[in-house]
């Protein structure tokens, strides 16, 4: 009688460990899913701060692009200013400013002045394509980014599935050996 009831309290110890087993095998799979969806948002939340910050150079972008076009717009207001005021004193000094050398020098002074309004527009279009081109970027980042949460999300449901089934393995695998310990303990009994 002694010893069924030893045999009784380890089988019972038995059941009981692979019952706890089961239950952390499963309770670290709803963490490691919880983990997964945790690191989703995460990478959410830095995804949208990366689309904020393409606007944000979509718009320096724009504005560089319009500053550019402004400052070449009063840089040719500036020439024209200074040619008509090189014109006014030739006139004064009695020179004829509709030909010969007076006509050449406001010819190279109106090319010069263009020349200069057009790196300037040139200048701000590098600026706009160096935002429009980090734009880019943070929009890709944000894609992969979206992904990679999508992934962690993803890889925490697979634990958790491997959790159960683990859960179930080591159950199942204990009460296969409580039944043998029975057969053997009935099968020892008939002899």
């Amino acid at each position: 009688m002694a010893g069924f009831t030893l045999a009784a309290i380890s089988l019972l110890l038995a059941g009981t460990g692979a019952a706890t087993q089961a239950y952390g095998q499963v309770k670290a799979g709803k963490q490691a899913k919880a983990q997964g969806y945790a690191n989703k948002d995460a990478a959410e939340s830095q995804a949208q701060l990366a689309d904020y910050n393409a606007s944000v150079a979509d718009l320096q972008a724009l504005d560089a692009e319009q500053r550019g076009e402004e400052e070449a717009n009063r840089y040719r207001q500036g020439v024209r200013a200074l040619f008509g005021e090189q014109r006014t004193g030739l006139a004064a000094s009695g020179v004829d400013v509709g030909s010969g050398s007076a006509l050449d020098v406001q010819a190279d002074a109106t090319f010069l002045g263009e020349l200069d309004a057009l790196t300037i527009r040139t200048n701000a279009a590098r600026e706009a394509w160096g935002y429009k081109v980090q734009a880019v970027d943070l929009r890709a980042r944000a894609r992969i980014t979206r992904k990679e949460g999508v992934y962690a999300a993803a890889a925490g449901e697979d634990a958790a599935r491997a959790g159960t089934i683990g859960a179930a393995t080591t159950l199942l695998g204990a009460s296969g050996s409580l039944l043998e310990s029975r057969y053997r303990s009935r099968k020892g009994k008939a002899t």
